[in-house]
């Protein structure tokens, strides 16, 4: 009998991790990630650009695209060198300069009925302790936010809408996830790095732990 639940356990284990670890057609959203630059590669942010402050010399990167989280997230198309996005900018004491690359997306990508800018580079200068948000308003206004604070729309673009679900996907999730990935602010993604595990293998990974673990108490309890 003990093997028997012993066994159940560790075949509802294999299951749930199966689940989590497979093939999800997640939902996708059309927002503006953050990225950090350095040199020809980008990175994507672990912090929010409301909380992250650049050094002197830093490249900050915004993308507009459909991705559903930050391993299918797009990059910024331009080189983040810094040298040739500030090149014209004098250093300046008690103040510092960041390298600021707007990529507005593609057509594709574009909500409804509109048209995505030209991609834009530019040298903020702002104070020494300027986050990378601050840096990004000093050169690419107006900058919209909704009611959480979520970055919405860079110089104007888009006219409306923010994290907006795209149709078609068949996973649902909350506006509140595509903010986590997405957000140019201070609840940008926190903890998720390009190709990080998802949430659901996560949460797999711990139902195996906590199954594994019931099964071996319920047989120590049946020794005993």
């Amino acid at each position: 009998m003990r093997r028997t639940r012993i066994a159940g356990a560790v075949l509802l284990a294999g299951a749930v991790t199966g689940l989590a670890a497979g093939p999800a057609q997640a939902q996708e959203y059309r927002y503006w990630s953050f990225w950090d630059g350095t040199g020809s590669s980008w990175a994507y942010a672990t912090e929010g650009p409301a909380t992250v402050r650049p050094a002197d010399g830093a490249v900050a990167g915004f993308r507009f695209a459909v991705s559903a989280d930050s391993a299918t997230a797009g990059k910024p198309r331009a080189a983040a060198g810094f040298d040739a996005i500030c090149h014209g900018t004098p250093a300046k004491d008690g103040r510092k300069r960041i390298g600021i690359v707007i990529d507005f997306g593609t057509a594709a990508d574009a909500p409804g009925g509109e048209r995505p800018p030209k991609a834009r580079t530019e040298c903020a200068q702002v104070g020494e302790d300027a986050s990378a948000g601050e840096a990004l308003a000093a050169v690419a206004r107006p900058l919209r936010y909704d009611s959480n604070a979520l970055l919405c729309a860079i110089a104007g673009y888009p006219e409306s809408g923010c994290a907006d679900q795209v149709k078609g996907a068949k996973e649902p999730a909350s506006s509140a996830s595509a903010s986590a990935d997405a957000a140019a602010d201070g609840d940008a993604a926190a903890g998720e790095g390009d190709g990080g595990p998802s949430a659901g293998l996560v949460g797999g990974v711990a139902a195996v732990v906590v199954l594994g673990a019931a099964a071996v108490w319920q047989a120590r309890r049946r020794r005993g």
